[in-house]
């Protein structure tokens, strides 16, 4: 059933994305690096999809180092969109009056590689999942060193290749809001079903959640929304900047699959590279789409049952009222006949 309508909102998806880049940003610099912590990006997460109050459209780095240059002095106010809920904010940093670099490394990235993750749902005991540490339910597969992920497919036929051999999964936990990398080695000979030994969820319902020290979405809200109202629509006036001689402010990527989500800020918690601590599952106060998903579902199918149950009923229809001036309704005339039958046999 969660497999059909997955397929049915990837549709959607799909039929709506020219719109969307119309209305909103599809592409942004990603962040790859940060190297100066005391800036709230995080790496892999992050995109810059606005400068100063303008949506970026040109894939030019020229042009946003010298947006960065014109603002020393003063302060430059960068439109960030999250693959963690898939929202936007404007983060305002100060730009030294001999500004060199933000300390950032940034690609030229559609926003749709943010949704090419694996959620990590069952996980069985004694699997190669459970050897190598995955938490169900609150684990995320972003992607590996060993190999590039493209679409539903490219993790199986990765795990696949990786039979009886160590393969690396870069993690991230919504919980503990920290990435790791994880070693597993896939196995069809150990006594259960998949290669990897969990269930994974992929699609619209399992996209990365908002950390759960976000406030939590009031009811009728979206879970998912991308709000380009504080990054303005003038995109075409970002274009008309001049490119300067030196453009170090932007640091480029190695190659096109650099897609390394390393250094991620986040509170005191685990640190990078250590497995979370395993616990029992307990009721989880914050954002969780897919409980609310399936709690919405379970609404819906006991409200159908319901109405089945209804329809089944009135099949039969219900007795014809008295008629005007007669008493109440008669017994059996037949049960009578032979009351009255037993009861002369019994004066005889």
């Amino acid at each position: 059933m969660f497999n059909a309508l997955n397929r049915y909102l990837s549709r959607l998806d799909g039929d709506a994305r020219p719109q969307q880049q119309r209305d909103g940003p599809g592409f942004g610099f990603q962040v790859l690096r940060n190297t100066n912590l005391e800036l709230g990006i995080e790496p892999w997460f992050d995109f810059i999809v606005g400068i100063n109050g303008r949506v970026i459209d040109n894939p030019d780095p020229r042009l946003f180092a010298q947006e960065v240059r014109n603002c020393a002095g003063a302060s430059v106010a960068l439109g960030l969109w999250s693959a963690k809920g898939q929202r936007t904010r404007v983060l305002h940093i100060p730009v030294p009056a001999d500004i060199r670099s933000l300390g950032l490394s940034l690609q030229w990235t559609p926003l749709a590689v943010a949704s090419n993750v694996w959620h990590v749902l069952d996980v069985p005991a004694n699997s190669p999942a459970d050897n190598a540490g995955l938490l169900p339910y609150s684990d995320y597969i972003l992607g590996t060193p060993d190999g590039t992920l493209h679409g539903e497919s490219g993790l199986g036929e990765l795990v696949d290749d990786y039979i009886g051999r160590p393969l690396k999964l870069w993690m991230y936990n919504n919980e503990y809001n920290v990435t790791r990398e994880v070693e597993i080695v896939p196995s069809r000979d150990w006594g259960g079903e998949g290669a990897l030994g969990c269930v994974l969820g992929y699609g619209a319902l399992h996209r990365l959640p908002p950390p759960l020290d976000e406030p939590v979405n009031a009811p009728g809200e979206m879970m998912f929304d991308v709000d380009t109202s504080n990054v303005g629509a003038g995109a075409d006036q970002f274009t008309t900047l001049a490119p300067p001689s030196d453009a170090s402010t932007f640091v480029p990527a190695a190659s096109p699959d650099f897609l390394v989500p390393a250094q991620v800020v986040s509170p005191p918690s685990p640190a990078m590279g250590s497995v979370p601590p395993r616990s029992k599952k307990k009721e989880r106060h914050g954002h969780a789409p897919k409980r609310m998903m399936d709690d919405y579902f379970a609404e819906e199918e006991k409200k159908s049952r319901e109405l089945d149950g209804n329809i089944a009923a009135s099949k039969t229809p219900p007795p014809p009222p008295p008629k005007a001036g007669s008493g109440p309704p008669r017994g059996p005339p037949k049960a009578e006949e032979s009351k009255e039958g037993d009861g002369d046999g019994g004066v005889d």
